[in-house]
């Protein structure tokens, strides 16, 4: 485990490697500031609609600007990427298999909901499903090399299946697991050079040129370097699930902070600053009240936690200018079949409340595309899946899959394209 020291030396390591790095900071962090205050007064106003929302049958045709929009607002609801049937059918199959297997592991102890299960029929199913397959290798195709970056052995229209878990969330009560938060990778975004060079623009004073889908620095990245458990290991391009039943704002649904450009940008020079003496008294989204000032050990919004440090997890406190109050915006209404994306950088929570009648169910299924490093995951995943036993990125405190009733097998994968996205070798005909 890092030592405080090490994290102040991150700071000056950085500060070192870039020439005159505290002017183009400052004049970064009031640019960004105040761009902030334009963007989220128009999500704000905005809500749910702001989120892009496609067609499946579409994904093809889109329009440049309706892709520019995914790509600065780094998320969006693909519809109807499943039949309606299909995917409550999934429901009803995986509340089935829990009530046959009544063991296995999920929170809260006394009502569970969110299940720590990845090799069910359904999940398995739908992870092998063409069109989501289709649908996460044209997200992978939203992201492109550089100029003389050497791409041997990615493949971005390849997608490979990142197993993960499920949910089935009952109405009513409150769910304060999931904050706004950033997943894939937490302090390695400063400490690891070649995932830091990802925010290079932004870190050297040229913030709008960051470009969140350039995969330099991101396909031989170090997004864990701590090994903490449920924390990915591998690059995903996106995150994502598939509804399995209605689900609406207020209904547990999730929420994103709609503008990767400006997160990204905000996030990666916070460390750097820090209000002014006083600052409960003034008016602290004012950038002339924050100081640059390296010298400490904090990465705001960073949490140590066993095996690591969680987060990003931006607040309120200590990232007023996100307004995440109202600028967290929730999904607009999905039906079963539906599926839900956002950026591997992208501030997201789940709501708290779910004030409907019904369950909200979703798959967590996200986009992969095929890497060298992401490869050996598979590979070393694909050995967890014929033993029944939980994916390497989670925790072994879990129960072994192998004794339930139901686990799906190598056999229930009958796609060439689903077998070769698990790594399995393709069927003899």
């Amino acid at each position: 485990m890092a030592s405080p020291d090490h994290f102040q030396q991150i700071k000056q390591e950085i500060a070192d490697s870039i020439p005159d790095f505290e002017r183009l900071a400052v004049r970064s962090w009031g640019e960004i500031i105040a761009e902030l205050a334009k963007a989220t007064e128009r999500i704000k106003n905005t809500g749910p609609e702001y989120i892009p929302q496609v067609e499946f049958a579409e994904l093809k045709h889109l329009s440049d600007e309706k892709i520019a929009e995914i790509r600065r607002k780094g998320c969006a609801v693909v519809r109807n990427v499943v039949d309606d049937d299909v995917a409550a059918r999934w429901k009803t199959t995986l509340e089935e298999h829990v009530k046959a297997n009544p063991d296995v592991d999920g929170f809260p102890n006394d009502n569970k909901q969110f299940f720590q299960l990845y090799w069910t029929k359904p999940q398995v199913e739908a992870r092998a499903h063409p069109n989501m397959l289709a649908t996460t290798s044209w997200l992978n195709g939203l992201w492109h090399g550089e100029p003389g970056q050497d791409l041997k052995g990615v493949d971005l229209a390849q997608s490979l299946s990142y197993a993960d878990r499920f949910r089935i969330r009952h109405p009513g009560g409150l769910w304060i697991n999931h904050p706004p938060h950033v997943d894939g990778g937490s302090i390695e975004r400063w400490e690891d050079p070649t995932f830091r060079s990802s925010f290079h623009d932004i870190l050297s004073g040229e913030w709008r040129k960051h470009d969140a889908f350039n995969l330099g620095g991101r396909i031989t990245a170090r997004h864990s370097m701590y090994r903490r458990p449920n924390q990915a290991s591998i690059f995903r391009s996106f995150q994502g699930w598939l509804a399995m039943s209605p689900i609406a704002p207020t209904q547990g649904t999730l929420k994103v902070f709609p503008d990767i450009l400006l997160s990204n940008a905000y996030l990666i020079l916070r460390p750097f600053f820090r209000p002014v003496e006083n600052s409960n008294e003034i008016d602290v989204l004012n950038a002339e009240n924050w100081k640059f000032d390296i010298s400490s050990p904090d990465f705001a919004g960073l949490t140590k936690t066993v095996g690591g440090w969680h987060g990003p997890r931006p607040t309120p406190e200590l990232h007023p200018h996100m307004r995440l109050e109202e600028a967290m915006t929730s999904m607009p209404a999905v039906n079963p079949g539906d599926t839900v994306w956002w950026h591997c950088d992208m501030v997201h929570s789940v709501e708290e409340e779910h004030t409907g009648d019904n369950d909200s169910a979703v798959m967590y299924i996200p986009a992969m595309p095929l890497t060298s490093l992401n490869k050996q995951y598979i590979d070393r995943q694909l050995e967890s899946f014929l033993r029944g036993v939980r994916p390497p990125d989670y925790p072994d405190t879990t129960k072994d899959e192998n004794t339930f009733v139901g686990t799906a097998k190598a056999e229930d994968i009958k796609t060439p394209d689903g077998r070769l996205a698990m790594g399995l070798p393709l069927l003899v005909a």
